[in-house]
């Protein structure tokens, strides 16, 4: 009985300190509410996939219909698949949201390095979930995105072509292909569930961070019911956008060719992903050769996640760009940069657009490398020299 209490009291205390009393600078505005978006659009991924994964039968021969089964003869078949459909994107949407937030503010900077490195890894567990789910409906954009996606690891010097065909499950994206990444597809989200609590212990460890990036300037309130309140608030209207594009505009964010059963035979005329996946598919063609296309897009992952690690990246007093009218500039120059990748991705792969995508992925790169690390040893000597 004593240790059921205890139990019961060390629970209600972990709540309460992480949930309710939690300390939270008073200044923070709606863009520290992304956070709490992204976790719920995790929630509705995890609810409406296993309602999903009850009807869907994982074989080449069913599987397209299998989906339009769910649409037209399930019980709100229609409103599960296409909430579920749209919910990976607002997902995707609220995490760049999020990473951006924290690109501005300073957030990935110490005491906060491993946050941020733990929320990169969210990032990259999300993009294989998405890619995996994107297959299982067998269609056309299907079947092709996971030849030419699969077919990328076959650039790996000595091992690529093994792997490639560990992926299939045989020679070709075929049936294997197809249940080997249903059942991935359904039991990586749990260990995304896992990483994202990973994340939330080690941000409540240094605590949030504030727009101003100086912690010891700003006083703190309890996280209830002050910010609670401002989150609900910022739930509220992006639900209304979710709901209206579910229930009113459900393909908006899909491609067309999806709606044609997979065909190995037709291949079509422009292969091309999800658009959360865009801009790295870009600088992947933005590359010649195809090993170094498949090193250049991960770099861009990986550089998101050593960025705090990175050489200069601490060296300045304030971490908020708010103080830092350059870091601004061309912070939102590689803000647009991103845009304009996105949009060089589903493009076909000719002139101009290749051209363009080269010099945006210059620019990604660049701003990591050269730009952001220059502007740091620029703030800090600008500091010291006001100080001195």
């Amino acid at each position: 009985m004593i240790n059921k209490r205890l139990a019961k009291n060390i629970i209600f205390s972990d709540v309460n300190n992480h949930a309710v009393d939690y300390p939270t600078p008073i200044n923070v505005n709606y863009f520290w509410g992304f956070g709490a978006l992204a976790l719920l659009f995790l929630g509705v991924q995890v609810v409406t996939g296993i309602f999903l994964a009850m009807h869907y039968t994982s074989d080449t021969t069913m599987a397209f219909f299998s989906v339009e089964r769910i649409m037209r003869d399930i019980s709100n078949g229609w409103l599960i698949r296409y909430a579920h459909a749209n919910g990976a994107s607002f997902f995707f949407l609220m995490v760049y949201v999020h990473i951006f937030r924290g690109l501005y503010y300073g957030s990935y900077l110490s005491p906060r390095k491993y946050l941020w490195f733990s929320g990169i890894l969210i990032f990259f567990l999300m993009m294989a979930i998405a890619f995996l789910g994107y297959v299982l409906p067998w269609g056309q954009m299907s079947f092709w995105g996971a030849t030419v996606i699969t077919n990328l690891f076959s650039a790996i010097p000595v091992v690529g072509d093994d792997i490639v065909q560990w992926l299939w499950g045989g020679f070709a994206v075929a049936n294997p292909t197809l249940q080997r990444f249903f059942a991935l597809h359904f039991l990586l989200p749990f260990v995304l569930i896992g990483a994202v609590g990973l994340h939330v212990v080690l941000l409540h460890t240094p605590g949030s961070n504030n727009p101003l990036g100086i912690p010891s300037a700003v006083n703190s309130i309890p996280f209830y019911p002050y910010i609670v309140i401002k989150d609900i608030f910022l739930v509220i209207c992006i639900l209304f956008v979710f709901i209206y594009i579910v229930c009113f505009d459900p393909n908006k964010l899909g491609h067309p060719d999806n709606y044609i059963p997979g065909n190995p035979l037709v291949t079509p005329l422009h292969i091309v992903p999800e658009w959360y996946f865009l801009p790295f598919y870009a600088i992947l063609r933005a590359i010649p050769n195809k090993l170094l296309g498949v090193v250049a897009m991960g770099a861009s992952i990986l550089i998101l996640a050593i960025l705090p690690f990175l050489p200069f990246s601490n060296i300045s007093q304030s971490k908020s760009y708010i103080f830092k009218p350059l870091n601004r500039i061309f912070y939102w120059i590689f803000v647009f940069v991103f845009i304009g990748l996105l949009k060089i991705g589903e493009k076909s792969p000719e002139a101009p657009y290749v051209l363009v995508g080269q010099l945006l992925t210059v620019y990604y790169f660049s701003y990591f490398l050269i730009i952001l690390p220059t502007l740091n040893i620029l703030h800090a000597s600008l500091f010291n020299y006001k100080k001195n």
